[in-house]
């Protein structure tokens, strides 16, 4: 565990070294902001106490930013082949990717901490139901740490950044978008399979305040399988 949180920290600095976390951090607290209280079904427009607006667009902007923080986790290292310098110390390669994971983890939290002052404002606006807000912040680590998993294993596949930001994407939107669309095409338990793969079903279910170990066994399955392949592609490329 040591091993992990040291390279978790050192990839957190790096993140902050460069201008992409700034600006990602920026681009996420414009677009929920601006969304939430000026723009179209805003807090003021529905005239509810509620962070439901801030959540439907949080969960859209973490889908397209959580690639954008993962495409250079490992394609950039393997490209420059500090990977291999990495790996001469007694660091396993299930530890590199698992730091990598946390890092850009914690970069969500810290993205989500910064939208408290709506929660506050909120709050102060009206009665709210908090164990739902809780839970809605919640929701959105768990979406994105499974997001995380999925972009780790694409970077882990290429040395191209913009590739992996592409593979990722694209895997997403399977999760994001199509599964629930094509779900709506079956029924039976053809049906509900693709039901149950739509990320949607188990983030609103989430976002309601209702917390359920099958969304909790399908997030952690996501993150899980993610990291895993991740590690087995580094594996196989530098052994």
């Amino acid at each position: 565990m040591k091993s992990i949180w040291i390279i978790a920290k050192q990839e957190l600095k790096s993140h902050f070294d460069s201008l992409m976390a700034y600006i990602l951090l920026a681009l996420f607290l414009g677009f929920s902001g601006f969304f939430t209280w000026i723009y179209g079904n805003d807090v003021f427009f529905i005239q509810q106490a509620s962070m439901q607006v801030f959540f439907q667009v949080a969960y859209l902007t973490l889908f397209i930013a959580v690639p954008l923080l993962t495409m250079r986790s490992i394609a950039e290292e393997t490209r420059s082949g500090t990977i291999e310098l990495l790996l001469t110390k007694p660091i396993s390669h299930q530890q590199v990717v698992w730091g990598k994971y946390l890092a850009i983890l914690l970069l969500v939290g810290i993205a989500l901490l910064l939208t408290l002052p709506y929660y506050i404002t909120i709050a102060n606006i009206g009665n709210v139901d908090h164990g739902a807000i809780i839970s809605g912040y919640f929701g959105l680590l768990l979406m994105s740490s499974a997001y995380i998993g999925i972009g780790l294993f694409a970077s882990s596949l290429t040395n191209n950044q913009i590739v992996s930001a592409l593979i990722a994407l694209i895997i997403g939107v399977f999760f994001h978008i199509l599964f629930g669309l094509i779900a709506n095409g079956f029924s039976g338990i053809l049906g509900q399979v693709f039901y149950y793969l739509s990320m949607n079903t188990h983030f609103e279910s989430i976002t309601r305040g209702v917390i359920d170990t099958k969304d909790l066994v399908y997030f952690i399955t996501l993150t899980y399988a993610g990291v895993f392949l991740a590690e087995k592609s580094l594996q196989s490329k530098t052994s």
